[in-house]
């Protein structure tokens, strides 16, 4: 059937009163005629109400509250094209400043250039870093007249796109399998992993899977050591995409960043712990020495000389804006108090489901211990004829998206579950949940599950 108005008098019509409300969008053709713009934002709106509510995903670490503010400056720059420099050349200086803001934040030495560039997110930014890391291990190996055709990366419990940026780039990935002990990469467990052709190590500073820190000081001692007795000089980059927005306020004193010179570039993600909408990561090297030439594309067809490192080209640019506004309008002072309030709820979680019993914490969102999260599995030896998949199914009855999943080698058997705590969550929001944990746990002792749910049989979520 047609989608389109019948006659001018429906223009005064309720949409639901108009022919509108009795039509089935198209799934599959575009209709032939235009239609009431008002009607289908409506019936477009309808759809979305299928979504679950974002503020309930205690899944994501992404970002899910803006200020008005924000959501103003997204509007006016929803026509700037971040790419184009020569025509929003304000917009590339507010680039350009964030790059030298994070700089700051991540402690460089005073006889360094820092250089960095933004992304579309996070894993852009990976991307990125792991393409200068095999660039500077491929020009070392071509000096020493040495063959660079077996690159590998060793990395711990990774998320996805260290795995993709291997396959991709035809990289060996040698990621360190977890343990039932250990869940997340040592020292001992990375040295037994390097070899000549490593082309460098990356360590996660927030992992995915409970919200940990990885040992980042440790592993650069390690290596240093392994230089000595060996000769080889391996880098390491900083996955920092939930860290590099939480530690400079809320842990200091930990040694993650350009302090330790063993950390040749950091990726980070503006719209998890930035706080900045969908759409934006950082990288930056601790000097421009360490960023190829090669890799930075110079392009004139826009006009002017635009020297580019990014895998996308033309993208929108109100999240850069937008990060810049953050900066400037939380501060430092603003973004401790944020994140401050955020680990307060994550411990108020943690204390509350280790006082169930049946729980062993695997992460208490202690800010010098990782990001504002609690992960928990049940006790050794416990059985209450359910399992954490029914628990998270149960909870979605009340919309929250509270994930459970097993952990990777060595330690599939292990199951837990997840809380993340951002912006937008708060004491309040935290109490309610816990109480609907509870009510859902004694309904699952009740009525329990004929069939308990699985890895590949529930609602759940994939990291």
């Amino acid at each position: 059937m047609a989608l389109h108005v019948k006659d001018n008098n429906e223009t005064f019509d309720s949409i639901y009163g108009s022919r509108m409300g009795d039509l089935e969008l198209p799934k599959n053709k575009m209709p032939e005629k235009e239609n009431n713009p008002d009607a289908i934002l409506e019936v477009v709106k309808d759809e979305l109400f299928l979504d679950g509510n974002a503020r309930q995903n205690l899944a994501t670490f992404c970002q899910t509250w803006e200020e008005k503010q924000v959501h103003e400056l997204m509007d006016i720059s929803i026509n700037k094209n971040l790419i184009d420099k020569d025509e929003y050349p304000q917009t590339a200086e507010i680039e350009r400043r964030c790059v030298n803001i994070l700089a700051d934040l991540w402690n460089p030495s005073e006889d360094e250039e820092p250089i960095g560039t933004s992304g579309i997110g996070s894993s852009e930014a990976c991307m990125l870093g792991g393409m200068a890391m095999l660039w500077r291990w491929r020009e070392k190996r071509k000096k020493e007249g040495k063959p660079f055709d077996k690159p590998n990366l060793v990395c711990g419990p990774v998320q996805v796109v260290w795995e993709k940026f291997c396959r991709y780039w035809n990289i060996e990935i040698r990621q360190i399998p977890m343990e039932k002990d250990r869940f997340y990469m040592d020292p001992k467990s990375m040295l037994e992993y390097l070899d000549e052709n490593t082309i460098g190590v990356v360590s996660t500073f927030g992992l995915t899977f409970t919200g940990k820190y990885e040992p980042i000081e440790d592993l650069c001692k390690a290596l240093d050591e392994y230089e000595e007795k060996t000769g080889l000089d391996i880098d390491l980059h900083v996955d920092a995409a939930s860290g590099g927005f939480l530690a400079p306020f809320c842990a200091p004193d930990i040694k993650w960043d350009f302090r330790l010179k063993r950390v040749k570039s950091i990726s980070a993600s503006g719209h998890k712990f930035g706080l900045a909408p969908l759409g934006v990561g950082w990288v930056v090297w601790r000097d421009k020495k360490y960023l190829p030439e090669d890799l930075v594309f110079h392009v004139n067809y826009l006009g002017g000389d635009m020297p580019v490192f990014q895998i996308n080209f033309s993208r929108p640019a109100g999240q850069i804006i937008s990060q810049y506004y953050l900066f400037l309008r939380l501060g430092k002072e603003g973004y401790r108090k944020i994140h401050s309030n955020c680990y307060d709820t994550a411990q108020y979680i943690a204390k509350e489901m280790e006082s169930l019993g049946i729980f062993d914490i695997i992460n208490y969102g202690r800010p010098e211990e990782g990001i504002p999260a609690t992960a928990w599995k049940f006790k050794e030896g416990v059985d209450l004829g359910f399992n954490l998949y029914d628990l998270a199914d149960k909870l979605r009855v009340r919309g929250w998206q509270v994930p459970a999943y097993s952990l990777p080698a060595n330690a599939q058997e292990v199951v837990v579950q997840r809380v993340l705590v951002r912006q937008g969550f708060g004491y309040d929001m935290a109490c309610i949940l816990v109480r609907d944990i509870k009510k859902s746990i004694e309904e699952l002792k009740t009525h329990k599950p004929t069939k308990s749910l699985d890895e590949k049989n529930h609602g759940g979520f994939k990291h």
